[in-house]
């Protein structure tokens, strides 16, 4: 397989055609990781939005104390399908609600603590913020995903490891029976100390099998997975390289850092046992919960736009999280920077110019490929998206991009990863012809899909 050449032509090559033509692989090859359908459900909505609400949004703070009066708890107007709309009307396609945050408040009536919105006077303690919120996204074709904090800053149980992890696991169980289908479990490995210093230690395995149990189509994120992992920083900047495989051996515990963690976190490792990609979460304003001071401080178009360069276009997905007022609805500037987040992202890749293009690609030897594209007709490209078929694993490490408007090849783009989605800019470049070759590998490279577009 090493020295024979293999030669596939047709615009079928391209994203959405119908090349089937499976190349044979190097012995063991088929061993390496791929995406259970559920993660690639995941990957494939490339946005998401990340709601923060609860009683912080009435203390202005950032990290409750789990000593607040459920009593200030009272939003006059809750409307998630408010939330959802603008969402959908963003092209987000997945919705994450704190659940409960480490102030331990719950946004759902529990029987577990008195710590919820069955003590507060909002709809006369018969509310469920988790109800009105999984029911808003189903109305508007989203996948509603939980946060459940594992500290618990008010309950006395906290720190009590056996006892809390009980509490904890019957918490889980209400948010995953009550519901139906949630798409994803977030979790965090915030562990601060419970009453008098005590210190709680979490039992990860068997949260995360009882997820297993009453959701096995939902993903876990965490920093450690077991689905999903952090980015590594909650700038919305995924790592370039990005593996989506990792060492689980050294991202296995929630809450780990160091300088082993962060680079597994934010690369991943070719070499990975696992499939395990990267979610990067960022919020639209400097805080997580809402603060009225910070209305002027939303995040422009160009900043979300870079962030989706960093994220989806660094094979990963972007979390990116609106912050609900005290009110119950997302602020005005907020949905209207989605709104024209959405504008941008049509403009940007409002036409293919590599559609339809004629397609050549050409296996040389294990690490090498080369894609060469005519296009129907010249035009200005200064973006170009590539893309594995990641349903059969991860291989490409390294590639350069060429533009040709008829004369000699001139470098567009270098990059390492490609996996799930690679996007490139640069400078505005004439082409009629196009090529990507794929200079390393770790496995078999598979046809990779082009998309050129020309920006804005």
């Amino acid at each position: 397989m090493n020295r024979r050449d293999f030669v596939l032509s047709g615009a079928a090559a391209l994203a959405g055609g119908a090349l089937t033509h499976r190349l044979p692989g190097r012995s063991g090859a088929a061993s390496r990781p791929v995406p259970s359908p559920a993660q690639l459900t995941w990957q494939r909505d490339e946005l998401a939005m990340f709601c923060h609400f609860g009683v912080n949004t009435f203390t202005d703070r950032e990290w409750g104390d789990g000593r607040e009066d459920p009593a200030i708890f009272d939003p006059a107007h809750l409307d998630p399908r408010q939330w959802a709309r603008a969402a959908r009307a963003a092209g987000f396609r997945a919705m994450i609600l704190t659940a409960k945050h480490h102030d331990g408040f719950c946004l759902w009536p529990t029987a577990t603590t008195r710590h919820s919105v069955a003590s507060s006077p909002w709809r006369g303690g018969h509310g469920d913020v988790v109800r009105e919120f999984v029911h808003a996204c189903r109305a508007e074709g989203l996948r509603p995903g939980l946060y459940l904090s594992p500290w618990d800053r008010n309950n006395p149980a906290y720190g009590d490891s056996p006892k809390y992890n009980d509490l904890y696991c019957d918490q889980l169980t209400e948010l995953l029976t009550r519901y139906g289908p949630i798409a994803e479990v977030w979790f965090d490995g915030a562990n601060g100390e419970g009453p008098n210093g005590r210190k709680q230690v979490y039992d990860w395995p068997r949260f995360w099998g009882l997820v297993r149990r009453l959701q096995p189509g939902a993903v876990m994120f965490s920093d450690a997975g077991p689905d999903v992992r952090w980015c590594g920083n909650e700038r919305g900047v995924a790592g370039d390289p990005n593996w989506s495989t990792v060492d689980p051996a050294v991202v296995a515990v929630p809450g780990q850092s160091g300088p082993l963690v962060t680079p597994e976190l934010q690369h991943g490792d070719p070499n990975g046992a696992v499939w395990r990609p990267a979610e990067a979460d960022v919020s639209i304003r400097p805080g997580w919960f809402y603060h009225p001071a910070e209305n002027g401080r939303v995040r422009t178009v160009e900043s979300l736009m870079d962030l989706y360069f960093s994220s989806v276009g660094r094979n990963s997905k972007l979390l990116l999280n609106v912050p609900p007022t005290r009110d119950g609805l997302l602020h005005d500037t907020d949905v209207a920077r989605l709104a024209d987040f959405r504008r941008a992202r049509d403009a940007a890749f409002e036409r293919d110019l590599a559609k339809g293009a004629r397609a050549e690609w050409t296996v040389t030897r294990w690490g090498s490929a080369q894609l060469d594209l005519a296009l129907d007709r010249p035009g200005t490209a200064a973006v170009v998206r590539l893309e594995e078929p990641t349903r059969e694993g991860q291989a490409v490490a390294r590639y350069t991009m060429y533009g040709s408007d008829g004369g000699d090849w001139q470098v567009l783009s270098r990059g390492t990863t490609i996996g799930y989605a690679k996007l490139d800019r640069f400078a505005p470049s004439r082409v009629r012809r196009a090529r990507l070759v794929i200079e390393a590998a770790v496995a078999l490279p598979r046809q990779i899909a082009i998309r050129l577009y020309g920006g804005t």
